[in-house]
């Protein structure tokens, strides 16, 4: 019995530093850094340089969509406003010489535009329907124009809204990334060290959502309101057209004004 008390002890003693870790080896293995706070900001301050440069694009992008949406919306709202006392002018005249001679309108690109081609069509007047062809078609490009003009900057939320999404995809790839990397240079898979990395590269992909979302919805508000701003100049260029076509009817195109 003793002999085998003996024996165990001796087994123990020559195999048993090979099974079971010693302490200092222990103490070798650093124990995981876990972050004491996951703020957005903390987020941005610790993700990777590719993803800072991903996040910043994104808000430099949040930044001009909500500065073209103030300049565009009082460009807008202070164009629609005078258009419509164009209009409303206009409707009210009964010759285009009076259009000539009102406060609103004498400066009014309509009608230097009506002007100008009665004063060229000064020895045609008999073709009043050829005249009045020319007018429209002056009137056209007049209302393509101003429909370039509004539609300035636009495009560049259009631009915005279909990339935003794209680069903060970018930003969380790239985030991932290196979070399975740090798995591997860890060597755990506890969620408390990995969140924070995915935590990071995931908030790429929620700026990239905030200027696109908002970026997306202005364009089509913008769409909107051009397309009214270009009806209501579209209205005005009728009401002016109707003016040209009486003083066709009443042989009185001849005035002061066509020859400026």
């Amino acid at each position: 019995m003793k002999t085998a008390r003996g024996l165990a002890m001796v087994l123990v003693g020559a195999f048993g530093g090979g099974i079971l870790p010693a302490k200092g080896a222990m103490a070798a293995v650093p124990a995981p850094v876990i972050p004491a706070s996951l703020s957005v900001g903390d987020m941005f301050a610790q993700a990777d340089w590719l993803v800072k440069l991903v996040m910043i694009g994104l808000l430099i992008a949040s930044l001009v969509t909500w500065t073209i949406f103030i300049a565009k919306a009082l460009e807008l709202r202070k164009a629609r406003a005078a258009e419509q006392q164009s209009r409303d002018a206009a409707a009210r005249l009964r010759s285009l010489d009076e259009a000539g001679e009102h406060p609103l309108l004498a400066r009014s690109p309509l009608v230097e535009e009506a002007m100008a081609e009665l004063s060229l069509s000064a020895d045609a007047l008999a073709d009043a329907d050829g005249i009045k062809e020319r007018v429209v078609s002056r009137f056209e490009r007049h209302e393509a124009a101003v429909a370039r003009r509004m539609t300035r900057g636009i495009s560049i939320l259009a631009t915005i809204g279909a990339t935003a999404p794209f680069v903060g995809l970018l930003g969380t790839v790239w985030g991932i990334m290196n979070a399975f990397i740090g798995i591997a240079e860890k060597q755990t898979t506890n969620l408390a060290v990995v969140a924070p990395g995915i935590a990071e590269a995931l908030l790429a992909t929620a700026l990239g959502l905030v200027a696109a979302i908002p970026a997306v919805v202005i364009y089509n508000h913008f769409s909107r309101e051009i397309a009214a701003h270009r009806a209501l100049v579209s209205d005005t260029a009728a009401a002016l057209l109707r003016l040209v076509s009486r003083d066709l009817s009443r042989g009185t195109v001849a005035f002061a004004g066509a020859g400026r």
